[in-house]
């Protein structure tokens, strides 16, 4: 990877439907020479696909937006674990990250009951060990770019 391979980067984290012309533009390229860089970058792995991350203010679907921190059972593998979560009703993302807890998990609940069925399934079908969940409120704001890294 290159600067301008990093610039591209940085330009689909915060944009990741802008036009290859647009991006092109962007970093001092043609359309084709900037789709063919995203196009590079997704057979090699850097590129892996494309979230869409959803304001929850503008969401009208209502329920309960949760951020669940976990921990996994030791006789369960990250693949394993990826592959159950990811099947779940209601989970919007899985990432695995650093300190405390193995995995963070946002989700999606009709209602406090519905939150209790996708934690226990966790635990019952996805290997967890233990669990903390936070509730999220309102979004108080966006990022700097419009939208999540």
């Amino acid at each position: 990877m290159d600067r301008l391979d990093r610039e591209i980067l940085g330009i689909l984290q915060r944009d990741a439907r802008i036009s290859y012309r647009d991006l092109g533009v962007r970093v001092g390229l043609s359309a084709n020479a900037a789709a063919d860089r995203v196009r590079r970058m997704r057979r090699e792995g850097v590129i892996r696909g494309f979230t869409v991350v959803v304001d929850p203010a503008a969401d009208t679907r209502g329920g309960l937006v949760v951020f669940i921190d976990l921990t996994l059972r030791q006789d369960t593998t990250n693949e394993e674990f990826e592959q159950k979560a990811a099947a779940l009703p209601g989970i919007t993302e899985v990432v695995h990250v650093t300190g405390e807890y193995d995995y963070l998990v946002r989700a999606r609940a009709a209602d406090p009951a519905a939150l209790d069925t996708l934690l226990r399934r966790l635990k019952r079908e996805a290997g967890v060990a233990q669990s903390s969940t936070r509730i999220a409120l309102r979004a108080a704001g966006r990022p700097p770019g419009g939208g999540l890294p």
